[in-house]
């Protein structure tokens, strides 16, 4: 072989599955990976323009791919009113002021990122805001977007008071008398759908230019967009603005795009679903970015009381209560929804956060392998908070992926005061449950949900491991049997989701052929004990054999 164009050396290589071996070096040219090989035969492949890169004994391994994330929605919060870095209460109310004195005469403060722990109940009130924004509306989406927090100003515009009910798949926190309180649950988010400003076109391109960068900065080439067609934090055509980065040459990363089910439609979605489907690979660049799946919300979120259990909730003082959560979708129609999607070529990746959600997603892949036979959808139930023993065991036989966001898989205040004491007694047991799922031969996958939560790969990596946040002495969340390896975690962070992007041809492993898409992390995780593997980070990261992000040290 001629001399190359890059050759990493000097650490261990995490090819994509299994442990990092050692003592090789890895060859690039012409955006590919082209050799593999001992570190004894390395020097024959350096000519006088080789770009060598000693790695120092840092880790180099595919691309982290992130499974389910929101790049526009969270690229445009960090541009308005983020919330995101607020440590309480009393800093989101300070970080609000802060936005609306720096922006005399805006005529709408949103963005979002406040954690609903830090209220008591779950549940920021109106007057919080209204002390400090008396005049302007204000509505800012929690960190998990399933709730909402606003100012009087805002539900008056509005329109919305004591007399508005309940939407069917949302609730309204209220006041003694009625009145909204101040804090809008899942399809109750809605109701500000007509006053809430769209967000401009030049604006969301913005939000998805920033957050590429700071996705690409953790070591993230590649992902799958889990909400396109549907508004995210204001902006109403995400698939409009990856297309404007397709023709300006600026979507440096590898996307995958879920386009949003509206629930409350009918089957007759499909059709244009597959027309945007075929016009976006008319474009000729179906290898950046693609439309080929389809995103259904099963349920809600355990904390607001809206996933879906096979159990009821339970109230304040342990008693049942007639609520175990919201099914969005009817289960029979579910079937026939996912029967049809699978029979058209279409993914399907579902949210599913409940027992009985998880058991309604697996039910209607059953469906349709009934129905289709085995296909090549790949398809994948994200978030898995609570999974019954029973249904843990059937992703492998359905072919079904477990798209997990490990980084919730320990005790941290949201589950533990907001959603476990309103779970039946031993609840805890079944929370994330990603030892039974790899014991039951489930593929796994890995995602982060951003701006939910941190999009870095290597904090959920030290969860997915450890089941307990750095620094702390509380008990693995579930039982250390609830833990997997490294190996595995970085699997599924890489090939994993590379498999499920359909990726896995050319992304995901670091091997002949593949596109030179990696991550160079320091230090190398695989040497760090257990407990420290959150303190290694990222130096560098490579998309096509190009420097795309190397940290400033």
């Amino acid at each position: 072989m001629s001399a190359v164009e890059i050759l990493f050396q000097g650490g261990a290589v995490f090819t994509g599955t299994g442990e990092p071996v050692s003592g090789h070096a890895v060859a690039v040219t012409g955006g590919r990976i082209v050799a593999v090989v001992p570190h004894e035969e390395a020097a024959a492949l350096i000519g006088e323009h080789t770009q060598v890169i000693e790695l120092g004994g840092a880790l180099l391994a595919p691309g982290f791919q992130d499974a389910h994330v929101h790049p526009a929605g969270g690229g445009v919060e960090m541009l308005t009113c983020d919330l995101s870095g607020s440590e309480s209460a009393e800093e989101s109310v300070a970080t609000v002021k802060a936005y609306y004195d720096a922006n005399p005469g805006i005529e709408w403060i949103g963005g979002g990122g406040w954690s609903m722990d830090h209220f008591p109940g779950g549940a920021p009130v109106r007057a919080l805001l209204d002390a400090i924004v008396p005049d302007v509306p204000v509505l800012l989406n929690s960190r998990d977007h399933h709730s909402a927090w606003a100012n009087s100003a805002a539900i008056a515009l509005a329109g919305i008071d004591a007399n508005t009910p309940d939407p069917a798949d949302g609730r309204i926190e209220r006041e003694a008398d009625g009145t909204p309180a101040g804090t809008f649950h899942e399809g109750a988010e809605a109701l500000f759908a007509h006053v809430r400003p769209i967000i401009s076109d030049d604006v969301a391109y913005a939000g998805l230019m920033a957050a590429q960068d700071a996705l690409i900065s953790l070591g993230i080439t590649g992902w799958q967009d889990a909400m396109i067609g549907g508004a995210v934090s204001g902006v109403q055509d995400v698939q409009g603005i990856y297309e404007r980065a397709l023709r300006e040459g600026t979507l440096r990363a590898h996307v995958v795009g879920a386009q949003w089910w509206e629930r409350s439609g009918g089957i007759e979605q499909a059709a244009e679903m597959r027309e945007r489907r075929e016009a976006v690979r008319a474009l000729g660049h179906e290898d950046r970015f693609s439309l080929g799946t389809v995103k259904i919300m099963v349920d809600g979120v355990a904390e607001n009381q809206t996933a879906a259990m096979l159990t009821p909730y339970r109230d304040s003082c342990g008693h049942d209560t007639a609520n175990s959560g919201l099914s969005f979708i009817d289960p029979e129609k579910l079937r026939e929804i996912v029967t049809a999607l699978d029979a058209d070529d279409f993914q399907v990746h579902f949210h599913a956060l409940g027992d009985r959600a998880v058991k309604e997603a697996l039910d209607a892949l059953d469906a349709a392998r009934g129905a289709n036979g085995e296909t090549d959808g790949r398809h994948h139930l994200a978030h898995l908070q609570v999974v019954a023993e029973a249904d843990a065991a059937r992703f492998a036989p359905l072919g079904a992926v477990a798209n997990i966001q490990a980084l919730w898989a320990t005790h941290e205040d949201q589950l533990d005061q907001l959603t476990l004491p309103f779970m039946q007694e031993g609840a805890v047991a079944r929370q994330y449950p990603f030892g039974d799922l790899v014991r039951g031969g489930a593929r796994l996958a890995a995602g982060s949900d951003w701006p939910v939560s941190s999009a870095n790969p290597l904090e959920a990596i030290h969860i997915a491991v450890n089941r307990v946040v750095p620094g702390s002495d509380s008990e693995p969340l579930g039982g250390a049997h609830q833990r997997i390896s490294l190996a595995e975690a970085m699997a599924a962070y890489t090939s994993g989701t590379a498999y499920v992007n359909h990726r896995d041809h050319d992304t995901g492993s670091v091997r002949e052929g593949y596109l030179a898409n990696l991550v160079v992390i320091e230090p190398n995780p695989f040497s760090l004990p257990l407990e420290e593997i959150y303190s290694a980070s990222v130096v560098s990261t490579w998309i096509d054999g190009t420097l795309a992000y190397a940290r400033n040290d």
